[in-house]
């Protein structure tokens, strides 16, 4: 978990751009649907504030400052990007930290060199590698990239999102056991914090997305029976 006073900083102005990009929406009445078939008020697009120029550079910025405070650059060789939302992140990344640039594909390619790991990569080396995505969920896609990373030499301890849920304990556990330290800039906690601070909803609606976040199972079942 970020406690730096920089991330304390930067948790209000990013949560703050994903709610006026709408990268991140609140709808207690109407759930999402998620891809699992599970039900929510919340719903986050990471992809999204790539097309907001200034907001994409104000988090840019952000994330650069943060992972230069919080890891240094002398412990970073290469930025890598995981396919897909996380290679343009990884790109202006890399570029304000002036840092060489690779990204991961979720599996070899099937013709050519059949990397799976493309750009100029010195595994002999043993890069001191960041791997960027744009947000962790459950967490899971990521061991992908991490033993492909690992398994072409890179020493991989640090991994950065933009946007982390926040509320899967299971994932602390998990990034424990892969032996990665997370970074990020915001979570759904910061997000409702500046939500309710700044009234971007209604109490209703943020009392419903604070009742999800502390219990996502029980808000979910009492929604469905609701509906019945």
């Amino acid at each position: 978990m970020n406690t730096s006073p920089k991330h304390k900083d930067f948790a209000s102005q990013a949560a703050r751009i994903l709610i006026e990009t709408k990268a991140v929406l609140f709808n207690a009445h109407t759930p999402f649907q998620y891809v699992s078939g599970n039900i929510g008020p919340v719903y986050v697009d990471c992809r999204r504030p790539l097309s907001f120029p200034e907001a994409r550079g104000a988090l840019m910025d952000m994330a650069a400052d943060l992972i230069k405070a919080e890891i240094g650059l002398d412990e970073i060789d290469v930025v890598a990007g995981a396919e897909t939302a996380g290679i343009p992140y990884a790109a202006l990344i890399a570029d304000r930290l002036e840092k060489p640039m690779v990204y991961v594909r979720k599996k070899p390619k099937g013709h050519g060199r059949l990397s799976q790991i493309e750009g100029h990569f010195e595994s002999n080396d043993a890069p001191k590698t960041i791997l960027i995505e744009d947000l962790q969920n459950f967490g899971h896609s990521k061991q992908i990239f991490v033993e492909a990373l690992r398994g072409a030499g890179a020493t991989l301890d640090h991994f950065f999102v933009l946007f982390d849920y926040g509320i899967r304990p299971d994932v602390v556990k998990d990034n424990a056991n892969m032996h990665l330290t997370q970074h990020h800039l915001c979570n759904w906690f910061d997000v409702l914090k500046l939500a309710r601070d700044e009234a971007y909803f209604d109490n209703e609606t943020l009392d419903s997305v604070e009742s999800y976040l502390q219990d996502a199972e029980s808000w979910q079942a009492a929604k469905r029976a609701k509906a019945s």
